[in-house]
């Protein structure tokens, strides 16, 4: 391999996230530019000895010259919508322009850009998608040579189009929508993306070129909404499109409804407006590679959905798919997951804590308020389920996949966590972990973090008509297992906001 490194700009961002352990685990070394140190932490590949993190912003050109100082080639992830507002249009020719002049003066042999698909040259395209064209023209006007690859709506946990969609269709059984949603477009997987931005590195038939990249259908935003329901296994929505909706109150409506943020939203729906199809499919020749299909892409990132701690990857070698979530995504990636966490501190040593805490569930109980989980059991029975008492198994000592009651057992640290995972009936999925921190004083921290995935609308609305008993369960629960221990409750119990859910590791992997 070429022993200069790949300057990724924009590496903080979704594509960036997941082309950079693709480099890494082809061979490549990789300098990777941010204009935020802090937001590189967490990423299991932060530390990979072949990848240098470096501070710099493209519009500052001093800063982004010594980034690119040695390196052979670049790829231009750089997007200001978010940091920039209204003026990233004039935020991205600026810095387009200094990559063009840093990438002459450093002797970079070429630059990878990816754009947007869309006819720069239609009377509706998006200001959203000019400035994205006009990027891609302004890379190009250089001496070194731009290989620009053009997509639609990228499929994938953590890709803005493709959680618009998700929160829209998880969250409304009936959906008021623009005239837009019958302007086709063909999608593409992360995981093909991924793999064209990397091949890029090496076909020198792609340089100083323009070529779309799109998955195997042209899809409308209709037929992308059913996909969808179907395949996260939601009833059929109710599409009904009207003529009253601008972009504009198209990007408040989503904003409302869904975590994304309306400054990204406004742009990406103006997007909607016109055909976002491929013209031309050169690059299929040139960069073979099977096409995931729509259907595929949205059961990969749905499979990676359901990781949360206790829950292992669904993946025996550790290999993920592109689609799933990864660690360094935004807050709002990866759709709903409601949390709740109660915690109190015990004047007892953790192995008398452990010891009572391992014996949950079963005739044991719950620590506090039994009658309450006996109803819960018995209107599990109703809609089916197993009920509280069927199906216990009392190994000594407990074994991750034993049943205990309407719980399963994800994962065991002696003296440290359990975590069980709810088989009872419900809209959606949820777990139970139980933390323990032992103290130098000998006391110690007792935790209990409740977790939910719903499954559409109805799981929502079951968060929270459950959250007051949960919150009076709880609890209790920590302060009947003080009681059990005869312990002094030295503070609590109280709420707290747990840490987030977390996401099964990128590997390395081309």
């Amino acid at each position: 391999m070429n022993q200069k490194p790949i300057l990724v700009a924009g590496a903080t961002g979704y594509v960036a996230g997941r082309l950079i352990p693709a480099l890494l685990g082809e061979g490549y070394r990789v300098r990777a530019v941010t204009r935020s140190v802090k937001k590189t932490g967490g990423r299991p590949w932060s530390n990979h000895p072949n990848l240098q993190w470096i501070r710099a912003d493209v519009l500052d050109k001093a800063s982004l010259s010594h980034a690119a100082r040695g390196c052979s080639a670049a790829y231009y992830l750089v997007h200001s919508m978010i940091a920039r507002k209204h003026q990233y249009a004039d935020a991205d020719r600026v810095g387009a322009q200094h990559m063009v002049e840093v990438a002459e003066a450093e002797g970079i042999d070429r630059i990878i850009y990816l754009g947007g698909l869309g006819e720069q040259d239609h009377p509706r395209i998006s200001p959203h998608l000019r400035s994205r064209h006009e990027v891609g023209r302004v890379l190009s006007s250089g001496k070194v040579p731009v290989t620009i690859l053009r997509a639609a709506m990228i499929l994938g946990s953590g890709s803005a189009s493709f959680e618009i969609l998700r929160y829209l269709v998880e969250r409304l059984p009936v959906m008021l929508t623009p005239k837009w949603v019958d302007t086709p477009s063909q999608p593409i997987a992360i995981g093909n993306v991924v793999h064209y931005l990397v091949r890029c590195l090496t076909s020198d038939q792609l340089l100083g070129g323009t070529f779309d990249i799109g998955g195997p259908e042209v899809m409308t935003y209709k037929n992308l909404i059913d996909l969808f329901a179907r395949t996260a296994h939601l009833p059929k929505r109710r599409v009904l499109p009207v003529p009253v909706l601008s972009p504009g109150l198209s990007a408040r409506w989503i904003h409302l409804v869904t975590p994304v943020p309306a400054a990204i939203a406004l742009p990406l729906t103006q997007g909607l407006s016109i055909p976002t199809t491929c013209i031309e499919n050169r690059i299929r020749e040139i960069i073979p590679q099977r096409l995931i299909t729509c259907e595929e892409a949205m059961q990969n990132a749905l499979a990676g959905k359901d990781y949360i701690p206790g829950i292992n990857c669904p993946v025996s070698d550790g290999q993920v798919t592109a689609e799933w979530a990864a660690d360094g995504d935004a807050a709002w990636a990866n759709g709903t997951v409601f949390q709740a966490g109660f915690r109190s501190v015990l004047s007892t040593p953790v192995a008398d804590v452990w010891e009572e805490i391992r014996k949950i569930g079963g005739g044991n109980g719950y620590f506090f308020a039994d009658w309450l989980w006996k109803i819960r059991g018995f209107l599990d029975k109703l809609a089916g389920g197993r009920g509280l008492q069927a199906g216990i198994r009392r190994a000594d000592p407990l074994q991750v996949g034993d049943t205990m009651d309407f719980w399963r057992i994800l994962t065991i640290e002696p003296l440290r966590r359990l975590v069980l995972a709810a088989e009872m009936k419900m809209p959606g999925e949820a777990t139970m972990e139980i933390q323990l921190d032992g103290r130098k004083d000998g006391t110690t921290q007792l935790s209990i973090i409740s977790r939910f995935i719903p499954r559409g609308l109805g799981g929502i609305c079951y968060w929270y008509f459950m959250y007051p008993a949960h919150y009076l369960v709880f609890r209790g629960m920590l302060t009947g297992v003080g009681k059990k221990l005869n312990a002094r409750m030295i503070h609590g119990p109280e709420s707290f906001p747990p840490e987030s859910y977390g996401t099964c590791p990128m590997s390395l992997r081309a």
